[in-house]
């Protein structure tokens, strides 16, 4: 549902703007022709890339890699169509945070921007009047993409297991609705989301209490059954206040936040240095800066946005515990009792949201790659004086040492052979890459170096074919009728037909 801000502008209006879309494609010879040649093992077909998540980023990343001739791809997601990411499951904000006017999955090609898109169905008075874009309306926006692109996304395909150890190919267990199968693919990008590589970050003491008292902001939580309750949010972030504020709009009696900080972080860092310099030099920097700038921003955190703090504190039964950390919890009589340094406090229900952590051997379906793919903390050791030991530490310890073409590096080299095929397309990178994986405002430029990344090994690897194809190819572009050599002997025909 929209306001009456957003009623159509024109009936006519998308059909126009994607047959723009289809001219530009045609004209820039996008997507290019298909170049890899085709493989197979006993018969079942090899996936040139699987690209497991289609969301914002596994759609960017597919669309980029089509766009350089591969074709042979396959997108897979757990979810129902539509479904793909957080916009519509677990994120919980009115508009989203970035500016409207940001190019984000378009490729660089005009029509297929967010802004084209707004202003063929509500027309140009209505995005000057837009401030930020409607969350649910950026899922809508992503499927059109999606659609127009015709990308090969399979819904409702959860992956059990990624296996790297055979040099030639991954091989990977999915299940659908109809069971268990396996998958080969020469290359697997994985543009799983915010929690792909790791999880939600759950405190320890919330495992003291019973989970009916519990949930995490990324949790599916029935608002409606929290009308009239107390509830409270641990966390200052933004996901806290999206949280918090819809429970308070659901009905909740009684809304405590309780932030561990004595104050709310009130500059957003990386938004002072974002340029192309940032998306196209981070990762030519040398170990210690690229440690530096994010040991810096992540341990500084990100404000909660102006609007959703203000979404919470116009109601009245909204209060906010500033220096706060949570000492204990514990059930008592039908609730939880909640301490912290300033006070007892009586609670129906906890949110935590505390964000998510990168823990790739947590995560089940990387069970074989895990225990082979080297992390930073392997890579990089901080001065010994300190200078670079920040809050962050652990966080960009835990992150994957990746290559320039975001594949997975091994710690021990020949351990898991096919591991270099295998791409980590999400925040994780962000220490090797810069912001380029996970975030709307330079998703292509990362899917650009993704996919040139792929692109490059396939070719490589396929050398030996290209190059016979090279030796076999015959066909003429001269006939040989089109010229005479005038110093060719001259025979009795043709001299009698010149007389």
């Amino acid at each position: 549902m929209h306001d009456t801000a957003h009623k159509p502008a024109s009936p006519s209006g998308l059909p126009a703007l994607e047959a723009r879309l289809r001219q530009d494609m045609e004209w820039l010879q996008i997507p290019a022709k298909e170049w890899v040649p085709p493989r197979t093992v006993d018969g079942e077909r090899i996936w040139d890339v699987v690209v497991i998540g289609g969301g914002m980023a596994g759609i960017t990343a597919s669309a980029m890699l089509k766009r350089y001739g591969i074709h042979n791809q396959v997108v897979l997601d757990r979810a129902p169509a539509g479904r793909e990411g957080p916009w519509i499951t677990y994120a919980r904000m009115e508009t989203l945070r970035s500016p409207k006017d940001l190019t984000g999955p378009a490729m660089g090609l005009p029509a297929l921007t967010f802004r084209a898109w707004y202003e063929a169905r509500f027309g140009l008075e209505a995005w000057r009047a837009l401030d930020k874009i409607p969350r649910a309306m950026w899922m809508e926006y992503l499927v059109w993409v999606r659609k127009v692109l015709e990308l090969p996304v399979r819904n409702d395909t959860t992956v059990k297991m990624i296996d790297a150890g055979n040099p030639d190919y991954v091989r990977l267990t999915i299940t659908t609705g109809t069971g268990e199968e396996t998958m080969l693919a020469r290359r697997v990008v994985l543009a799983n989301g915010r929690d792909g590589m790791g999880g939600a970050y759950i405190p320890a003491i919330a495992r003291t209490i019973p989970k009916r008292y519990w949930a995490h902001s990324m949790e599916n939580i029935d608002f409606a059954a929290l009308k009239g309750k107390r509830v409270a949010v641990i966390g200052g972030g933004a996901s806290a206040m999206d949280n918090a504020a819809t429970a308070l709009e659901t009905g909740c009696g009684r809304l405590d936040m309780f932030v561990r900080r004595p104050d709310f972080p009130r500059v957003h860092k990386f938004n002072g240095i974002g340029s192309q310099g940032v998306v196209h030099g981070f990762a030519g920097l040398p170990d210690e800066w690229k440690w530096r700038f994010l040991d810096y921003t992540l341990s500084a955190q990100t404000p909660p946005p102006r609007a959703s703090v203000l979404r919470v504190s116009r109601h009245a039964n909204a209060h906010f515990h500033l220096g706060s950390p949570i000492r204990t919890l514990a059930e008592e009589g039908g609730h939880v009792r909640l301490t912290t340094p300033k006070g007892t406090y009586d609670e129906d229900f906890i949110i935590f949201a505390t964000g998510f952590w990168v823990d790739i051997k947590s995560r089940p379906e990387l069970e074989k790659i895990a225990p082979f793919i080297r992390f930073w903390g392997e890579r990089f050791v901080p001065p010994a004086d300190g200078s670079l030991e920040g809050k962050a530490d652990m966080e960009l310890k835990a992150s994957p040492d990746l290559a320039p073409d975001f594949s997975f590096q091994e710690n021990v080299p020949g351990a898991c052979p096919g591991l270099k095929h295998v791409y980590c397309f999400t925040f994780p990178a962000t220490l090797s890459h810069g912001k380029v994986s996970g975030d709307i405002p330079a998703i292509s430029d990362g899917a650009d170096r993704l996919a040139r990344g792929v692109v490059r090994s396939l070719f490589v690897e396929d050398r030996a074919i290209h190059f016979e194809n090279l030796r076999n190819f015959a066909v003429p572009d001269l006939q040989g009728d089109e010229w005479t050599d005038a110093d060719a002997p001259v025979t009795e025909t043709a001299a009698m037909g010149s007389s």
